[in-house]
């Protein structure tokens, strides 16, 4: 395609030097075209040319965006308070029957920079926040970033080692925690040194019941005596477009969740892309469902950013609801609704109801709806368009199905594929990149799996990495000379395959992490709390597949002796150091680990097993959710989890 692109180059500039005649330029074209295959790339162009222009058009939007910011050196909070005087008036967040209109969100967060500012905190210092969703929550994070304070968003399901990592591992001078998570901070307070408390209700529920033991200040009465006014211009204008605006964690694909980093442009690319790639600005009115974790991207920085930067109207709950889904749409008025795969499948698993045909969803956008219920999922709920995404919240690269294709996570062109540089490269078993007799990364062909990587342009808005921020874990994360000597890609650690027009579609992650529940699973992490457990016993801890369930659950594999090994102390030990979605699921009791001749763990092996009695002469045991304890899996209770009568 380079060969013909070149040689029609080539013969244009002859003709257009009157080196050419018309006619000899005529005949050498058309034999270019034939000696080049030019067949097939005209078959490309009719099945994707409209859709590469139409990308290119709302991409070209989306850059125009974020280059205007750029140039005028906005950060995200001073982008919000032009939203915010643009539409005062209008409802920025419903919260069950809290309706917080833009004035008040900046009221809120003016408060709270005010109050930073006179306790002595500084620019760039990083304060934890670790509360359930509500409007306060966004106001909180807000308010930090005013003063240019850096929140770090923390998943208000840890607990244990799991927290106090979290929490130190962004350098965090102060924790604003929600009063419903007292006994977590409790359990962990002795730990954190001299860093501050901070106890929020916010407008929360129910808090946590008796008198707490913390020494925490209030910030509810501390943000009573501070002023809603805007912070001095002194402060605001030493702020930079490109500075680290929030901490979001991930698992990534190997180790303890890290604090990646996410700057004012990155967060535009975020939320911009979401809005202009789905041509949003069609749609007649933004009011969007948010059931998400706001300390997630998709929820906190697509979700919150559609609100901050277009003006929509987001809907938040404490936590996803499937039975309030469609009712809290209809409650709302909302056009538009967010999800992950998880949350769909859901959805599909209770009885149909009168809402789920009654509401005005017309667009549903997000993560992780599986090829296998795109359909059902479309007609049953009657939802017009599918905006599936794929990216990493650390990373420089993300794709979007702007056609709702079914299945897909995304484009890129076949065409023209310097335009947006990501590609597909082979990868072997250990998930390392296979490289050619020159040195570089080979490129998959349609059809065949490859890991996802984007190039690294630094100083690009949109192309640049960020990364986290402990910069070891930054460097394992780049690919050097893959499609060129010199370049750099960012290494997403999931696999992908692409047909043979340029749609992609997820198949796997690599490394030590898998998803489950919505969440990422980190396997270092589960082992290190499985050997601290059990006082330095050996164990391994992987990802299974689990029939009609989004994401894989998790599975150990541990050294133990079977006859006395007691299960329900062990469970009650990890609760308390795990978030529920970490615990696994499955339990296999092995006398030995099988090593490699280098001391490898031999974990593929394991994965291929899996949980089958049949397969498996080792004990094995299954996590029972409702009873609270692990029970012995037998052929019968194994049968009802892969024929979907045992639901999870």
């Amino acid at each position: 395609m380079y060969t013909r692109i070149f040689l029609y180059s080539l013969l244009i500039s002859c003709w257009m030097l009157e080196v050419l005649s018309f006619q000899i330029f005529v005949g050498l074209v058309f034999v270019s075209y034939l000696v080049t295959g030019g067949n097939y790339t005209l078959y490309l162009v009719y099945h994707t040319a409209p859709r590469d222009f139409r990308g290119a058009v709302r991409y070209l939007r989306l850059l125009a965006m974020v280059y205007i910011y750029q140039k005028q050196n906005l950060t995200l909070p001073q982008v919000f308070q032009k939203t915010a005087s643009k539409y005062p008036n209008r409802i920025c967040l419903h919260f069950h029957d809290q309706s917080w209109t833009f004035k008040q969100l900046d009221e809120y967060s003016n408060r709270m920079a005010n109050f930073l500012l006179s306790a002595g905190f500084r620019r760039g210092q990083s304060i934890a926040l670790f509360m359930e969703n509500r409007p306060a929550y966004v106001g909180t994070w807000l308010g930090c970033c005013k003063l240019g304070l850096v929140p770090a968003l923390i998943n208000f399901n840890l607990r244990g080692q799991s927290l106090v990592h979290s929490i130190l591992a962004a350098s965090s001078v102060a924790v604003v925690f929600g009063t419903e998570l007292t006994s977590a901070m409790e359990e962990v307070s002795s730990e954190l040194g001299d860093i501050k408390l901070y106890s929020s209700r916010g407008g929360a529920g129910e808090s946590s019941s008796g008198k707490s033991k913390l020494h925490s200040c209030s910030l509810d009465r501390e943000l009573q005596n501070h002023s809603t006014e805007d912070l001095p211009d002194s402060v605001k204008n030493s702020l930079s477009f490109n500075d680290k605006l929030l901490y979001i964690y991930t698992s990534g694909t190997t180790g303890l969740p890290k604090a990646a980093v996410v700057k004012n442009s990155r967060f535009y690319v975020y939320c911009g892309g979401l809005y202009y790639m789905n041509a949003m600005y069609k749609l007649n009115k933004l009011v969007f469902y948010n059931p998400l974790p706001l300390y997630h991207s998709a929820g906190g920085v697509v979700g919150i950013g559609l609100m901050m930067v277009f003006g929509a109207t987001i809907v938040i709950r404490e936590k996803f609801s499937v039975r309030n889904f469609w009712k809290d749409c209809i409650k709302y008025d909302c056009n538009g609704a967010q999800y992950i795969g998880e949350i769909c499948r859901y959805l599909l698993s209770v009885p149909e109801s009168p809402e789920e045909r009654s509401h005005g969803v017309e667009i549903m956008f997000g993560n992780g709806l599986r090829p296998q219920i795109w359909q059902q999922f479309v007609n049953r709920f009657g939802i017009k368009f599918i905006g599936e995404f794929y990216g990493a919240t650390e990373g420089n690269s993300n794709v979007l199905n702007i056609d709702s294709k079914p299945g897909s996570v995304g484009f890129t062109s076949v065409l023209l594929p310097f335009v947006y540089p990501v590609s597909l490269i082979r990868v072997d078993e250990e998930g390392e990149p296979v490289r050619g007799e020159n040195g570089l990364c080979i490129k998959c062909e349609p059809g065949e799996p490859g890991e996802f990587v984007g190039k690294i342009v630094k100083g690009h808005p949109s192309r640049g990495f960020d990364g986290y921020v402990d910069k070891k874990a930054t460097a394992k994360k780049i690919a050097h000379n893959v499609l060129r000597h010199g370049d750099m890609y960012f290494r997403s650690g999931d696999l992908l395959y692409a047909d043979e027009f340029g749609w992609m579609y997820f198949m796997d992650r690599m490394g030590d992490t898998f998803r489950w529940r919505g969440e990422n699973v980190s396997t270092v992490e589960v082992e290190s709390v499985i050997s601290f457990v059990l006082e330095q016993t050996d164990s391994v801890v992987y990802g299974v597949d689990v029939p009609g369930v989004e994401g894989k659950a998790g599975m150990a594999a541990i050294v133990e002796d079977a006859a006395k090994f007691d299960l329900n102390q062990f469970l009650s030990r990890i609760k308390v150091e795990l978030p529920v979605y970490a615990i696994p699921l499955f339990i296999r009791v092995v006398g030995a680990l099988d090593v490699t001749g280098t001391f490898k763990i031999r974990k593929m092996d394991l994965v291929r097993e899996g949980y089958n009695p049949s397969v498996v002469q080792d004990p094995l045991f299954f996590y029972n959710y409702a009873a609270g304890e692990y029970c012995k899996l037998d052929h019968g209770l194994y049968d009802d989890i892969v024929s979907l009568r045992h639901r999870l």
